[in-house]
């Protein structure tokens, strides 16, 4: 293949292809008529001498040959765009970025307050939007430059995904003050005995503590699930239900709330690693890692312990 042969345009219309699977949507992200992509996939067809993406019932599915090229023109599309870019320092000060990032809503009560002390006090242009994306997603969004970091849980191990863990939590038991089973404490017996709330974004399957639990041979009662952590500490002040919940967020809301209590949980539940993703071909990149290694030096080894 002579590469001066190659329109460099056409691998920008196959990574949107890729991403999209669908050649009316890669021709609207693209500005351009579905024929046109259409043209341009035909070119690309010949180019490489495969069919590259085949129509299904899930839209344009990648070939081998497609799935084996994905990774190297992307990183050499992300190094053309640096080269374009590398007379510009970043300077958070002037910055006007807008950072995507993939963030659930108790993740974000821990890490945004902390992030934006800093961003308005040295990158007062710079804004953040988050995503709600499906785990099953995240490398696709992130390849795709759809979000531009990812928060959660340890998810993935694929080598164009980068992550680094940001801070790490432990557990604590949300419950009301004055609650009529806790006027001894808190024991594993009493524990059980008792009606729980779960939050979690999946729709069934245990939680971290009921993995925990399991472990230990039992199991609890779950009287309410939901995929909403802010409504569950409400529920809590009305109800004699308990919440098993991230130390960090429970002391945040009895902060703020009074009528709430936090306690041990007491049982042993190993401490959860929360970690940052971003995609391999933003390594380099210098916005991309100011706000990482900034997120990363404000949270990092951080562990609250009731």
């Amino acid at each position: 293949m002579n590469l001066s042969h190659i329109d460099l345009n056409l691998f920008t219309v196959f990574d949107v292809i890729y991403t999209e699977r669908n050649l009316t949507k890669a021709g609207t992200v693209l500005g351009i008529t579905q024929p046109a992509v259409s043209n341009a996939l035909s070119r690309l067809r010949d180019s490489f001498d495969d069919q590259l993406f085949v129509r299904t019932s899930e839209g344009m599915t990648p070939t081998p040959v497609a799935e084996n090229i994905v990774d190297p023109i992307r990183r050499a599309l992300h190094l053309m765009r640096v080269c374009v870019q590398e007379s510009q320092v970043f300077k958070p000060a002037e910055a006007t970025k807008d950072f995507r990032i993939s963030i659930t809503d108790i993740f974000g009560a821990i890490v945004l307050p902390e992030l934006f002390q800093v961003i308005e006090r040295e990158a007062p242009k710079i804004s953040i939007t988050t995503k709600a994306i499906k785990r099953r997603s995240l490398t696709n969004e992130l390849a795709s430059g759809a979000i531009d970091f990812a928060v959660d849980v340890p998810l993935v191990s694929e080598e164009q995904v980068r992550h680094a863990s940001i801070y790490a939590e432990n557990f604590s038991c949300l419950v009301r003050k004055g609650h009529p089973a806790l006027k001894s404490g808190l024991n594993l017996e009493t524990y059980l005995n008792q009606r729980h709330i779960l939050v979690s974004n999946r729709t069934k399957g245990p939680a971290f503590e009921d993995v925990a639990l399991a472990k230990l041979g039992h199991s609890r009662t779950i009287g309410f699930r939901t995929q909403h952590y802010l409504m569950a500490p409400q529920i809590i002040t009305q109800s004699d239900m308990l919440l098993t919940v991230s130390s960090r967020f429970a002391q945040t809301c009895v902060e703020f709330d009074e009528r709430l209590e936090c306690l041990p949980v007491p049982f042993p539940i190993p401490e959860m690693s929360i970690h940052i993703y971003w995609h391999a071909s933003m390594d380099e990149d210098p916005a991309n890692r100011w706000l990482r290694e900034l997120i990363i030096r404000l949270l990092k080894d951080k562990l609250v312990k009731v």
